[in-house]
């Protein structure tokens, strides 16, 4: 491409290439923020040479990391799964308890956040790092709604507290939504995902959770879908979903 006026040619989307960091994501290896550190530590090469922060990848060019190459699954991965209790959201193969070993799905793929091993319910997972990256930095629409069962009757002063905020790990919750469905039973839907969240809520105000299960993630639901079973989102919810992103 020639320059014109002593100007050089503005890059277009053939030929500016893919940051290394959203390369290796979106080939399924690792997070943006892991896929920086390994280039930091020199362990990935592009054609050849030690690949640098910032670095982009051509279309053809061989991406190395630790010595495995990294190619990008053509194919668009995005599963929604009925996580049963006791397994854990984990790509380390040295777990017994992983989810990976668990599904037996045949292609890499990894989850987009986590459940803690003692909730059951919605996890999704995808080959897709850049979407599970957009997904885990959502704003206010990521949504995720909760079945929650504790081991004495709620009371209002409970409700009112859960729906306003608790302290927990040196923050307040955001405000969350609260519906009592029974004695000991209530749904509750949070646009958070701090380590244990419901069960710290709940601990707050001197309650246990007996049982916990995720049955949203944004737009997508658990349905009918049986515990330990996995289903393709649909192009449905798919659509939806990436709308729901663009406007974050």
């Amino acid at each position: 491409m020639k320059e014109e006026n002593g100007k050089k040619p503005e890059a277009t989307a053939a030929n500016a290439g893919v940051r290394i960091n959203k390369y290796l994501s979106e080939a399924g290896i690792c997070s943006r923020r892991e896929a920086d550190r390994l280039v930091e530590e020199g362990k990935v090469t592009i054609n050849g040479a030690v690949a640098k922060t910032g670095d982009r990848v051509m279309p053809g060019a061989k991406v190395v990391v630790a010595g495995q190459r990294a190619v990008k699954e053509q194919e668009d991965i995005l599963l929604a799964c009925y996580k049963p209790k006791g397994i854990e959201c984990t790509s380390d193969r040295s777990n017994p308890d992983n989810i990976i070993d668990f599904l037996h799905y045949g292609k890499r793929i990894y989850t987009i956040g986590r459940l803690d091993k003692n909730s059951s319910g919605l996890i999704l997972l995808t080959n897709n790092g850049d979407l599970a990256y957009r997904i885990a930095k959502a704003g206010e629409r990521h949504e995720k709604e909760y079945v929650v069962a504790v081991d004495k009757p709620i009371t209002e002063e409970f409700l009112q507290g859960m729906a306003k905020g608790v302290p927990m790990l040196g923050k307040v919750t955001a405000p969350a939504k609260i519906r009592r469905t029974g004695e000991t039973t209530f749904d509750i839907i949070l646009i958070q995902g701090l380590n244990r969240q419901i069960r710290r809520m709940c601990e707050y105000f001197g309650y246990r959770v007996r049982y916990l299960k995720r049955v949203r993630v944004m737009n997508i639901s658990l349905g009918n879908l049986a515990r330990g079973k996995y289903r393709e989102v649909t192009p449905e919810e798919k659509r939806e979903l990436y709308r729901l992103l663009k406007e974050d």
